[in-house]
């Protein structure tokens, strides 16, 4: 069995079923996404499944990870619904090929 692969930090937020939004930061996504679906990651997804990914930041450390999660978390929930959509606008290419980042962040998917 080879090796996973790791990938640099990132943070990540998920959509609930209920819609409300989780945030978190992991070094290998889709197994932390896997452990989302199987409810054994967050107790607060656990019982929010079937959650989707809906935006993702690399980050350069662990620390400055942490730092942007913290960051993501004090923001009230309608600058977490820009963000999220300004993801989703990249994503699927509506309004041009890219869109202005709306809060200043510096956000690569």
């Amino acid at each position: 069995m080879s090796p996973r692969r790791k990938t640099g930090w990132l943070v990540y937020v998920l959509r609930c079923r209920d819609g409300s939004l989780y945030t978190g930061i992991t070094n290998d996504l889709p197994r932390r996404l896997a452990a989302h679906a199987a409810g054994k990651a967050a107790k607060y997804t656990r019982s929010r499944l079937p959650v989707r990914l809906a935006h993702t930041e690399p980050q350069r450390s662990k620390s400055a990870a942490l730092k942007r999660e913290a960051a993501i978390k004090k923001l009230s929930r309608p600058r977490k619904d820009l963000l999220v959509r300004s993801t989703a606008k990249r994503i699927t290419g509506r309004q041009g090929t890219r869109t202005p980042n709306p809060l200043g962040v510096n956000e690569v998917l």
